[in-house]
């Protein structure tokens, strides 16, 4: 059973179980635009989902229970990614939604690649999760060793509305390639991607995705891979464009059959919510998200749920304003001062 039924059947649950307490208080649906399969956004997005809900009816707060919002379902949807979801957060179809910090601060000021457009300027900020990581992959057996390599290749570079796509025209242009001149732009996700790969139709799938990721954990022990380095000038060129933009590395032991660390770059994923949410409700959400109950949640669920922890809660935030509900919460907790 998926997690977003499980959370339904609990709350259909509860309403069998209770039905004058359903009819006094229906749940009420708390969307969270997440990310495509085999990556990293919708796993912990239904693990954030699960730890904010607390359907009518469901014991909440106490031992055994969740820490989420009484009478309150969350929910984790499958989306394109950062772009779609600060687009979903914005036009009030989403409540909230992850993203990566550089489409957040181009969305919001009408900026950088979002140059023309009209500002996504009701976006506000609750939470930083995790690093996230260029993974440029090619199977073991290929030939391309660098970035160089790629002209001329076909390549899976994110579904069009996707964080990943920006993240990787900004390496692909740090080498000077312009897709349809230098290679052949495939909008894929990362499970789409690497499967073409399996199947040899694909020369390699560029993404931004926190490690380990599905659809490469996957792709690296049955096929065997590699992950293109991105080397010191080209790292910086992309900086110089995009400063949210980090170097970093992805170690050995993220992915079978690696047998040294890649370096590469590094960008925040953060929490956005839409600025109309009511004040009490972000900061329980906050208030949430931080408890002893959650952060066992995100230690159990998932390799990068290890890595949301509060000491980092307020990375990556840049220019986008605080949730007055969130900032109230971080200032009570002794972490905004």
């Amino acid at each position: 059973m998926t997690l977003r039924r499980s959370i339904l059947a609990a709350a259909a649950a509860a309403a069998i179980a209770l039905p004058g307490a359903a009819s006094a208080q229906a749940p009420s649906f708390f969307r969270i635009g997440t990310g495509s399969a085999g990556g990293t956004y919708y796993p912990i997005g239904g693990i954030i989902a699960n730890a904010l809900s607390c359907p009518p009816g469901a014991p909440c707060n106490t031992a055994g229970a969740t820490d989420g919002i009484p009478g309150m379902v969350a929910v984790a949807q499958a989306t394109q990614g950062s772009v779609q979801n600060v687009a979903l957060v914005q036009a009030g179809n989403a409540e909230a939604g992850f993203a990566q910090s550089d489409v957040t601060h181009w969305a919001y000021t009408g900026t950088g690649l979002f140059q023309g457009r009209p500002r996504t300027d009701r976006l506000r900020f609750v939470a930083h999760l995790f690093p996230e990581h260029i993974h440029a992959a090619v199977r073991r057996d290929s030939p391309i060793q660098s970035f160089n390599d790629l002209r001329g290749r076909r390549i899976a570079i994110g579904l069009q509305a996707s964080g990943a796509r920006i993240g990787s025209e900004l390496i692909l242009s740090a080498y000077g390639f312009q897709a349809g001149r230098d290679f052949t732009a495939e909008y894929l996700n990362q499970a789409q991607g690497t499967e073409r790969m399996q199947d040899r139709g694909l020369d390699a799938t560029i993404t931004v995705v926190g490690y380990p990721a599905a659809a490469f954990t996957e792709f690296c022990a049955r096929t065997g891979c590699r992950f293109l380095p991105i080397p010191e000038a080209e790292a910086n060129r992309v900086i110089e464009r995009a400063p949210f933009y980090g170097r970093g590395v992805i170690p050995r032991t993220a992915y079978e059959g690696l047998t040294e660390d890649v370096p590469t770059l590094t960008v925040s994923a953060v929490l956005v919510v839409r600025d109309s949410l009511p004040d009490d409700l972000v900061y329980n959400i906050t208030r949430a998200l931080w408890s002893q109950t959650t952060r066992g949640l995100l230690d159990r669920g998932h390799a990068k749920g290890r890595e949301i922890v509060r000491e980092n809660a307020l990375n990556g935030r840049g220019v986008i304003p605080f949730h007055p509900g969130a900032e109230r919460w971080y200032r009570e907790a002794g972490i905004l001062r």
